[in-house]
């Protein structure tokens, strides 16, 4: 554990990472800590955050109030790393209009449709609303590394996830490094009106 404060692996799994909490909603091995991270962080002054493949399985309102809360223990200028499927490469490697079959339209109906159900997904994300979601959020977004990079020393190397095959210009997975900044509830406030004008009122039953 670093003396400027913990390092939380949120979202862990079984991907145990040395030198870091490790954090999920199930005891598996080598996770330190079972915790329902929706309901609160219980840390101060931490150091960085790494959350992979983690946001797209929460709800949109949910993966807004956890980024508050990454925000709120993490130390001034703290860092987080996040990976999470892109919906750009999920729709143009999964669906196409033009030169296909009612047979492999089919096929691309549910593969698209797994891209955004299947394990869990609750809401898929481009880097333009990922990237609206962490400024609005208090953070400063630094970059878009590819996997396994980073500048920041702390994040190098650490993805465990499998991989696919990005696209050209277009990667599978966004991956971002952000750091704290100062809030911006007003941006916070505009974000949810238009998440709740253009999405969640229309998920009511």
């Amino acid at each position: 554990m670093s003396a400027r404060g913990p390092r939380l692996h949120v979202g862990c799994g079984r991907e145990r990472l040395d030198g870091w909490v490790n954090l999920d909603n199930q005891s598996l091995p080598g996770v330190d800590l079972v915790t329902d991270v929706t309901e609160g962080l219980d840390f101060a002054d931490v150091e960085a955050v790494y959350a992979e493949h983690f946001l797209e399985h929460l709800t949109v309102e949910q993966a807004l109030d956890f980024l508050l809360e990454c925000h709120r223990v993490l130390r001034d200028g703290g860092l987080l790393r996040l990976t999470t499927p892109n919906l750009d490469w999920a729709w143009k490697s999964h669906y196409w209009l033009e030169d296909t079959t009612p047979e492999l339209k089919r096929q691309m109906a549910l593969a698209l449709n797994l891209a955004f159900y299947g394990w869990q997904h609750r809401f898929l994300w481009n880097r333009e609303m990922l990237a609206r979601a962490l400024t609005a959020c208090g953070f400063e977004v630094l970059d878009w590394p590819d996997h396994g990079e980073s500048e920041h020393e702390v994040f190098r190397g650490i993805e465990r996830h499998r991989t696919y095959r990005d696209l050209p210009g277009l990667p599978h997975v966004l991956i971002v490094d952000a750091r704290r900044g100062a809030p911006d509830p007003e941006a916070l406030a505009e974000l949810r009106e238009t998440v709740r004008a253009g999405f969640l009122d229309h998920m009511k039953g």
